[in-house]
């Protein structure tokens, strides 16, 4: 990408559009186009293409999705598997019509099989089955995966599928119905502080392992992978790939992520778990080989990461998503 290519954000207000909207703005990216969704319904398949055919963007980041916790994927499947692939399939068939140069669609790792072998390699999709509390989600970010390989194959498109681990950091959803396991740990423990509650109780044995990524990386990772050419994207991705994972290779449990949120926030009560509520998937790892031999690796690590996202919550405590 040239600093001046027309570089359309789909989602550019959720937490990882928003990231990439920072990271290109301070890269020196100076022709980028956001639009809200009063201005633009993504679901709709001729507003979508309308607005390709008027703004021609050369460049598309589709980070716009509807997600959610546990929770909310459970109880709302009808609308995480219709909205999503709505919204991607309008996007990337507009993208290949009007002549977008490369698209990178941003994914999840919950599209891997529950049971995976671990770390998760990429060509472990479909090979078993998904996490029942959030299949519709999974399959409609599969159906995202193959609609850009199958453009790729059939019309010679660029679209590149990144799969990220779990994310946190600015901009996340804190909402406690709907939100993420970290940021909902976040909330619980200031919350509990505030009000000098002796104990916080949370979802689950404590004992699943997984892995967080600050969305400051996956914005820096989403870049990245957007400026590799085709040629060091093929040599690097033998047997060619669908997809790439994007996360640090490094996971820890629940119970660990929850002791060491409390120590951030500094919430002094005990810590207990809830085994009557559901885990979800045993361990959720990635493997990162291929992001490493494309030359990109993680730089932030958790702790830190959390000491910045607490900062940015404590600001933005009256007016964040959720």
């Amino acid at each position: 990408m040239q600093k001046d290519s027309k570089i359309f954000i789909a989602g550019h207000k959720g937490m990882v559009g928003s990231a990439i909207l920072r990271k290109l703005t301070e890269l020196g990216y100076t022709n980028i186009i956001t639009v809200t969704k009063k201005e633009l319904n993504l679901q709709n398949q001729e507003d979508v293409r309308h607005f390709f055919w008027t703004e021609k963007p050369e460049y598309v980041f589709l980070c716009a999705a509807k997600v959610g916790g546990i929770k909310a994927n459970s109880d709302f499947k009808a609308d995480f598997i219709y909205d999503n692939i709505m919204i991607q399939s309008n996007i990337i068939h507009s993208a290949k019509h009007f002549g977008v140069k490369k698209l990178l669609f941003l994914g999840s790792s919950c599209i891997y099989p529950k049971l995976c072998p671990q770390p998760i390699k990429e060509e472990y999709l479909l090979t078993g089955s998904l996490e029942p509390t959030n299949d519709a989600y999974s399959i409609a970010k599969i159906a995202g995966i193959k609609m850009c390989q199958s453009f790729n194959e059939q019309y010679g498109t660029n679209f590149i599928s990144v799969m990220p681990t779990n994310l946190y950091g600015y901009n996340d959803n804190y909402d406690l119905n709907t939100s993420h396991v970290l940021p909902a740990l976040l909330r619980k423990f200031h919350e509990a502080t505030n009000n000098n509650l002796n104990q916080v109780e949370v979802w689950g044995t404590g004992r699943p392992k997984r892995e967080f990524l600050h969305v400051d990386d996956m914005a820096a990772a989403s870049i990245f992978v957007a400026n590799v050419s085709q040629e060091t994207y093929e040599s690097c991705t033998e047997p060619m790939l669908s997809h790439i994972n994007v996360g640090t290779g490094v996971d820890c449990t629940i119970a660990e992520l929850a002791l060491t949120m409390a120590e951030v926030v500094g919430y002094q009560g005990n810590v207990t778990f809830d085994a009557t509520k559901p885990d979800g998937a045993p361990r959720k790892l990635m493997n990162v080989d291929t992001l490493k031999r494309l030359g990109w690796s993680y730089s932030i690590e958790l702790k830190d990461g959390l000491a910045s996202t607490y900062e940015w919550f404590l600001a933005h405590q009256d007016d964040f998503r959720g």
